[in-house]
């Protein structure tokens, strides 16, 4: 598509992280995005104390464990298997030009709400923020469409695909673009795809191979709603399940008895 026959605004509302960056660059290729719109991270002492408050101390400390013990080395090693993954897809995490950002502190804040009306947008495309209030989703008369790393409803919450491989559940580790509503990825599902690990992969790699398929999903669902062609798809079968970070305990279990890294 020529970037002149755009039609549409869309406005991007993400956090400040190199999958932000991926689909930006991916999605820019074939829609002008007007300004993103990002928001600055939780409080780790707020998030910490909401994690305990959903499901406990011991579980939190055992997640905090994995993400120390596990999570970080294997980010380090598999820095050489992510630029893999970016060449071998065409996809650049180079930053957003600075020009295009507007910072807000929360996705549901007065002054998001303020841009959001300033801006007009007819199509919002989202990624990496906390839950959207219902008071912002109807501020302005637009879809909001999220991209999520893993298979809804049977993969809600984080790390759908390494969860999907824990359950030894391949034919459902994936990624899905989707309505956002006010629940925690329940919304109208758009577009799904299903991505193949190597055995390079691992729990820090599987969101680029999710976000790889996932941006050319996004790029052909947003043709679609241009063109007024969006229609929504029929949810996958099995029950609907919210997914946390694992705990130390789980990966070791996983690792060991079902082969998910």
């Amino acid at each position: 598509m020529n970037k002149n026959s755009q039609t549409k605004n869309i406005v991007m509302l993400a956090t400040a992280c190199d999958l932000t960056n991926i689909v930006y660059a991916r999605i820019s290729k074939d829609f002008s995005i007007t300004t993103v719109i990002v928001e600055e991270p939780v409080s780790k002492m707020l998030l910490l104390k909401r994690r305990i408050k959903k499901t406990g101390i011991f579980n939190v400390a055992g997640q905090l464990l994995f993400m120390l013990c596990i999570a970080k080395p294997l980010r380090l090693l598999s820095v050489k298997r992510k630029r893999e993954i970016l060449k071998n897809y065409s996809l650049t995490d180079t930053d957003i030009p600075s020009e295009k950002i507007k910072f807000t502190s929360s996705v549901n804040n007065n002054e998001t709400i303020s841009l959001l009306q300033e801006l007009k947008p007819d199509l919002v495309i989202v990624n990496g923020t906390r839950i959207i209030s219902k008071e912002v989703i109807n501020c302005i008369n637009a879809r909001f469409i999220n991209i999520h790393a893993g298979i809804t409803p049977l993969y809600r919450g984080v790390h759908g695909a390494y969860w999907a491989m824990a359950m030894n559940d391949k034919e459902h580790c994936g990624v899905t673009i989707h309505y956002i509503d006010t629940g925690i990825d329940t919304g109208g599902i758009l577009a799904q795809g299903i991505i193949v690990p190597e055995q390079a992969d691992n729990f820090t790699t599987y969101p680029y191979l999710q976000f790889a398929i996932g941006t050319e999903l996004f790029v052909e669902v947003i043709r679609n709603f241009i063109n007024g062609a969006l229609e929504e798809k029929n949810a996958p079968n099995g029950s609907s399940n919210l997914w946390y970070h694992p705990t130390l305990g789980q990966y070791i279990y996983f690792r060991i008895c079902k082969g998910a890294k």
